[in-house]
This record gives structure tokens, sequence and C-alpha cells, in this order.
């Protein structure tokens, strides 16, 4: 009763109070982000390191069990999760609720700091991230060319149109689905290798040494100054076949040619990217931790729009997935149901 009886008897007091909640909550519906779940980070570290070319089983004693043995006495630790495929590792590490994950994830790098003596030469550097719940992609649109195949399409895709869609506000960064790069394969012949008595290794030492590319100092005159390199030698599959990996007995030079043949490819040609058997490559649009999802969903999709009126003919970029539809649903239905209510409190107030 006592807050009836002072708005009754302090109607002024009571007129100030309730225009300060409406003020109040008008500045927080102007400032409250929309998406679809709470941002909430979940405690777990991944560890994911590249070793090209390693099988599983090396992949997995080399580098797997190495990296957990090293990581298993921090603090906090629920369980380990690891994964050994041909030239990849992936280590997923769940810690407590209670834990701080930054802290968590400072540990582990720390850890794996002492390890990378002794992992092989040819691994990259373990790169350690923590779980991050705005690094899912809020929407996919797929770059579609009937006439071009998966390599072209990923190509095009990175050169013109990934820095078009980062230039988006609110866009943290973009996906390449599916891509497939391009890449200059070498395919040995076994028997031609071993009746020169040669190994791989040979030619690896070969490629690494003479496919180089690496500053030579500089030039100065009176009046200029000039920046040397060394450029590569080597740009072709003809080039390529034409590199000297050993001289035999004789004086012979034995080129990449004569034991392997080399040819124009992609890094990875087991993965595939199609949509009604047709090739294609997906963009996908990762936000900012601060940014709008219905706004940047919104901003991407003009963007799209306004490209497919420039792109070439037979290329155009085709819708795929949305998050914003359901969120965009959600507040329609908040709207409703915020009508109905005011309307069913206002008849309730009549009525008495």
């Amino acid at each position: 009763m006592l807050l009836s009886d002072t708005a009754v008897k302090r109607p002024v007091f009571a007129s100030v109070i309730a225009l300060v909640l409406i003020i109040f909550g008008l500045v927080s519906f102007d400032r409250l982000s929309l998406r679809e779940y709470p941002d909430i980070d979940p405690p777990i570290v991944s560890i994911d390191t590249n070793n090209l070319g390693a099988s599983a089983t090396v992949v997995e004693t080399r580098i797997t069990q190495i990296i957990e043995d090293r990581i298993a006495g921090v603090e906090g630790i629920r369980f380990i999760n690891s994964n050994s495929r041909d030239g990849r590792s992936s280590i997923t590490v769940e810690f407590g609720v209670n834990q701080d994950i930054d802290v968590a994830a400072n540990d582990i790098r720390d850890r794996i700091s002492g390890v990378l003596d002794n992992l092989p030469e040819e691994a990259d550097p373990p790169e350690v991230e923590k779980a991050d719940s705005d690094g899912d992609v809020i929407i996919w649109r797929n770059l579609v060319a009937e006439d071009m195949t998966t390599p072209e399409i990923s190509d095009y895709a990175e050169r013109f149109l990934v820095d078009r869609f980062s230039a988006v506000d609110g866009v943290a960064r973009v996906r390449v689905g599916g891509s497939r790069n391009y890449a200059l394969r070498v395919w040995i012949d076994r028997r031609a290798l071993a009746a020169r008595n040669l190994t791989v290794a040979d030619i690896e030492r070969a490629l690494r040494r003479e496919n180089g590319e690496a500053p030579a100092g500089s030039i100065e005159s009176d009046t200029r100054s000039y920046t040397v390199r060394i450029d590569r030698a080597f740009r072709t599959p003809k080039q390529f076949a034409g590199l000297v990996i050993a001289e035999g007995d004789d004086g012979y030079l034995v080129r990449l040619g004569d034991v392997a043949r080399v040819e124009r490819g992609t890094v990875e040609d087991r993965n595939m990217f199609r949509g009604n058997g047709v090739p294609m490559v997906g963009l996908g649009i990762v936000k900012q931790s601060t940014a709008n999802t219905v706004e940047v969903a919104e901003n991407a999709k003009a963007l799209a729009d306004r490209l497919n009126e420039t792109l070439p003919e037979g290329i155009y970029i085709a819708k795929s997935f949305d998050s914003s539809v359901f969120i965009s649903a959600s507040i329609r239905e908040v709207y409703t149901t915020l009508a109905i209510a005011v309307g069913l409190v206002t008849l309730v107030i009549f009525l008495f």
C-alpha cells in the first residue's frame, strides 16, 4: 500500500519517477544488442598444428602425443580431446566453468612454447585459440560460376570479393569455404628416382635451396638508392622441371623433370564444394563482438546484391544461409507481444 499511497498523495513525484523509468527503458532499448544467443565464451581452448604430407600415424606420435603430455598438468582441465589425421593435429581442451579462459589460454601457450623444439621441423607452429561465441558465421553466400573450376572461383573470390565484404561495417573477417588454392604439384617417379640413387629428401633440399626469394642489400649512389633482392628463378611448371637436383658421376645434371612430373594443381584436391552439381565456394561473414547481427547481415546482403550487378557474365552470388532471419522473426514476435500486452492492460484499466 505504500507505493499506491505515495502515488496518490504525491502525484508530481510519482509522475517524475514514471518519466525516469520510461527514459531509462528507451535508452536501454536503444543500446540492447541483437543476437540469437547470449555473449558467453565457453571454457574451451583449441590447439591446431599443420604438418603437410605427414600421415595420421606420424602426426599422432610426433605432434599430438607430445603436446598432450606437455599440457596435461595445466590447472583446471576437465578433459582433453584430440584428433590426428593426415597433415593436421587438432586438440581441444575443456576447462571448468569457474576457470578464467584468458588465463587458461595463456597457460596453454606457455606450455606449448617449451615444446616447439621437439616438434618436426616441417610442422607449422601450433595455433592456440580460445573458443569465441562471436566467431561463428552469421551469413553464408555462395559464389557460383558454371563455366569456371573450383580453383578459379576460389582465386576470384579471394582477389576481388573478400576485401569488399571485409570493409562492411561490423564485419570481423570473411571465411572462404570449400576453396582450393593453386599450387605446383610434383609427382615423383620412384623408379626413376631409385635408378639415380636419389631420395625425396634430395628433391626437397633442392627446392628449398634454389626456389628462394631473399633480400640482397642495397645499391647507393650520390643521387639514387636501389633495394636489391634475389628474385625467384622458377615460376612455371616447365621452369621447375628444369631444376637441377644432383650431378651424376659422368657430369650429367639430373633435373626434376627426369624423375618427376610437375604440373599446376591445388594445395588440397580432395575437398569439393558443389551445389546442384555446379562448382561454387562459400563466403562466410563473421561479425565483430559488439556488432548488431541483423544490421551486419542486412549490409552484407545489400552489398551482395550490388556486386551481382557488376560481376562478369556467368558469375553470381547466391543465397545460402542467414542466421539473422530467426532473430528478425523473434524481434517481430516481441513487438507483437508488446502490442497485445499494452492493449490488454489498457482494456483492463478502462473496465475498472
